[in-house]
């Protein structure tokens, strides 16, 4: 049985943990994202942010870049627009995600003909969902990419049609949300990290946010 002097040392430890991952001192941690996918994901890390959103960034890539670095690329570009007009006591998320489908890269869908076109030819196939995700303050900058492989079954045209109907993913690369009806039904194996696939690798978010903030495991 737990000695209550052990016990309230582990409730001491927990509190101190708690308060540092919540606070993650010296840093405001801002999110450049609109997205409420990336709001509500960052929210589950228990972590305090504010979203600043700077309009029409540049998001564009050299042709000749790997499909495989194109995300990362893109949110490194967020974040040098954002560098500008930081304070020393901030840090700022900037992320991309791409779907890519052998060597083609799947941005958003323009309008509801492209999105059933996009999923006709993820149907029965495994595609790619890439996150670059960059972290900078006025002193550091920290980029990484996390990968994760999603198959769908073959999805019928009835299936796509009710799907892009009722849930227009026009703002979605690959032209759906996991999280979605789609998902639901149509996605037959994943590896990797799901909420990678919604837009934002939490997981990965974590860790890097404690080094930036000096939060050690004990």
């Amino acid at each position: 049985m737990e000695s209550e002097k052990r016990k309230e040392k582990r409730e001491k430890r927990t509190i101190c943990y708690r308060t540092q991952v919540k606070s993650l001192l010296p840093y405001k941690i801002i999110l450049a994202s609109n997205s409420p996918r990336r709001k509500e994901l960052l929210a589950g890390l228990d972590v305090d942010f504010s979203v600043r959103v700077i309009p029409d960034i540049d998001e564009s890539y050299p042709a000749e870049l790997p499909t495989a670095h194109i995300a990362e690329y893109i949110s490194k570009k967020k974040a040098h627009a954002y560098q500008q007009q930081m304070a020393t006591d901030e840090l700022v998320i900037t992320a991309d995600t791409v779907v890519i489908l052998g060597q083609q890269v799947m941005g958003k869908p323009k309008d509801a003909d492209e999105a059933c076109d996009m999923l006709r030819q993820l149907s029965g196939q495994t595609h790619q969902v890439i996150t670059g995700v960059t972290l900078t303050t006025t002193e550091r900058t920290m980029s990484f990419s996390v990968e994760t492989d999603v198959t769908f079954k073959t999805l019928s045209d009835d299936e796509i049609s009710y799907y892009v109907e009722k849930y227009r993913p026009f703002d979605k690369a690959g032209a759906y949300g996991i999280q979605e009806w789609i998902g639901h039904i149509g996605v037959t194996a994943l590896k990797g990290s799901f909420y990678n696939v919604m837009g934002l690798p939490v997981q990965r978010i974590y860790e890097a946010l404690k080094t930036f903030g000096g939060i050690q495991n004990k």
